[in-house]
Order: C-alpha cells, then structure tokens, then sequence
C-alpha cells in the first residue's frame, strides 16, 4: 500500500526557513508526478510545486516562485521542499502528494495518494 508520511513543519518567522520532508513507501520514485500541495484555514488546497521522477520536469505556482525549492531522492523515495523567505500567507497545512506519470495538471487538481499534512505557520 502507497504511504507518504510528512515532516519538518513547525512555527517559524517571517523571513525565516523551513525544509519539509516526505518519506515514500510502497511504489518506486521511477515515473510519477510527487509533490507538495497547501491548504490555509478557509481556503481551497492549491498545488505548489511537483516534479516528475523521471526527468526533473517541475511546476511552481507564482506565488512561491524564487523561494521554494522541491527535489527529490530517487534512491531513497523521499520528497523534499525547502522553503526559504517565508511569509505570513505561506501558513498552511502542506500536504505532500503522489500520482502515476507526468502531467502538470495533476499539480492543478490533485494526485491520487496523500499523506496526511505538516502544519507551518509562519508568524510576522
């Protein structure tokens, strides 16, 4: 069975760093979309940034364009996004998500396996 299990969230400060990690178990990082999605309190879950597992193709939505970083280690099945510059507005419940192939829509709709979210709130 698919398990992504989340980490590294926690209270920072603006203009601070945070790097968010998620462990992946039962499929192989060799053709999937992974990647991270956010959902603020009242707000719809929004992508923010994938990568495909088999050529490094990325999407990153604007509004974190320049501040955060995905990457991913095949050979241990882990997902990473680095976030640096934080705001306010990144405070979130970040989810890290995963989907057979590659498709840049599936960062605008959804994925089909989930993990279960890491809080990062991010304080003025």
């Amino acid at each position: 069975e698919v398990q992504l299990v989340e980490s590294g969230g926690g209270l920072v400060q603006a203009g601070g760093s945070l790097r968010l990690s998620c462990a992946a178990s039962g499929f192989t990082f060799d053709d999937y979309t992974i990647g991270w999605f956010r959902q603020a309190p009242g707000k719809e879950r929004e992508g923010v940034l994938c990568i495909s597992t088999s050529d490094g193709s990325t999407y990153y939505a604007d509004s974190v364009k320049g501040r955060f970083t995905i990457s991913s280690d095949n050979a241990k099945n882990t997902l990473y996004l680095q976030m640096n510059s934080l705001k306010p507005e990144d405070t979130a419940v970040y989810y890290c998500a995963a989907d057979r192939g590659w498709s840049r829509w599936k960062c605008y709709y959804g994925m089909d396996y989930w993990g279960k979210g890491t809080l990062v709130t991010v304080s003025s």
